[in-house]
């Protein structure tokens, strides 16, 4: 009598992840982080070739800058908002502290100079950026409901100090400055690169940064390795704040206008930014290199869709679409909580 035995499955090979089959290997490439890495600069790459094949417009060097230079102010923003969550909070002030920064800076300008004027834009930014990060720390209300009272708030006050009308820039120099070119880089590239550098420092090469990622990962622990957690909140949102109104700096001299209408909407195109770059909105991890390249995603997204005649409804449904579908697939799902 002959005996049949099953065919032996073969064993993995030593050393491989388990659970490694017809569709392990994609389910360890997501959970290990790689999807959320590499996800924005996917994304980027296949608006490029995409936009390249519907228009020869799409890919020359003119367009390039122009890419680049409408995409600073959104980056530099985003480059704040990327520590905030971060470290498990979220800013939906940045557009209001965007805007009425740059609203300040065109008065200020106008009447006390160029240095004076940024100087004080700066300091209502990092203002606003320290009352958000007090009553979040100290006080414990949620950064959520702290935010949208700021950014309520300071709406108000730029209707407030400008009447609802726009205030255009008199001073040519400071506006020239900005948007002068060096090698054929727009000087406003140029500073959000030097933001962008020294946002990277912070997170990466400092304690500081250190201490903004632990208490993302898990504020309890964070407090029982002896990090002062309240304090590190407050600095991340001044620092937010400082970084959102260098922005509005930026965004009154490439428009030469502060107009309170500015930034309105810029907190979800931030937010947007952030996460296509790979950082989830559960904090704990996250790149600034990551936050530039979701930037210009966006940046891209947009230009392409206005080349390509797109109504501005329909590039809104495309954007948050973007947003959503980046939010699923960055998303750590090892830490789903809520966000403090």
């Amino acid at each position: 009598m002959t005996l049949t035995t099953a065919s032996a499955v073969p064993a993995p090979p030593a050393g491989a992840p388990a659970g490694i089959g017809r569709h392990g290997a994609l389910r360890a490439f997501v959970n290990r982080g790689g999807l959320r890495d590499w996800f924005s600069t996917m994304m980027l790459i296949a608006l490029i070739a995409g936009f390249t094949i519907a228009t020869p417009r799409f890919l020359t060097v003119g367009n390039a800058q122009v890419i680049l230079e409408q995409s600073v102010v959104l980056a530099v923003a985003a480059f704040g908002a990327t520590l905030v969550i971060i470290a498990g909070s979220i800013d939906l002030s940045v557009g209001s502290v965007v805007g009425v920064t740059a609203v300040v800076t065109a008065l200020a300008v106008n009447e006390v100079g160029v240095v004076l004027g940024v100087s004080l834009a700066v300091l209502v930014g990092a203002a606003a950026g320290l009352v958000n990060g007090a009553v979040f720390s100290y006080w414990r209300i949620p950064s959520f409901i702290v935010t949208l009272g700021m950014l309520t708030a300071l709406r108000g006050v730029v209707l407030g100090i400008t009447a609802g009308s726009p205030t255009v820039i008199r001073d040519r120099g400071f506006v020239d400055a900005l948007n002068g070119r060096t090698f054929g880089i727009s000087h406003s590239v140029l500073v959000a690169l030097l933001v962008g550098a020294v946002a990277y420092l912070l997170l990466e090469r400092l304690a500081f940064g250190r201490e903004v990622k632990a208490i993302g990962s898990g504020e309890r622990v964070a407090r029982l390795s002896g990090i002062r957690v309240d304090r590190a909140k407050l600095l991340v949102f001044v620092v937010a704040g400082v970084l959102a109104a260098v922005a509005g700096v930026l965004l009154a001299a490439r428009s030469r206008v502060g107009d309170p209408t500015q930034g309105i909407g810029l907190e979800l195109q931030v937010i947007a930014a952030v996460v296509i770059g790979g950082t989830p909105l559960t904090g704990g991890i996250g790149r600034v290199w990551g936050t530039a390249i979701g930037a210009i995603t966006i940046g891209v997204l947009s230009n392409g869709l206005n080349i390509l005649g797109v109504e501005a409804y329909w590039q809104e449904i495309v954007t948050g679409l973007v947003l959503v579908v980046a939010v699923f697939l960055t998303i750590d799902r090892n830490k789903i909580g809520i966000i403090k």
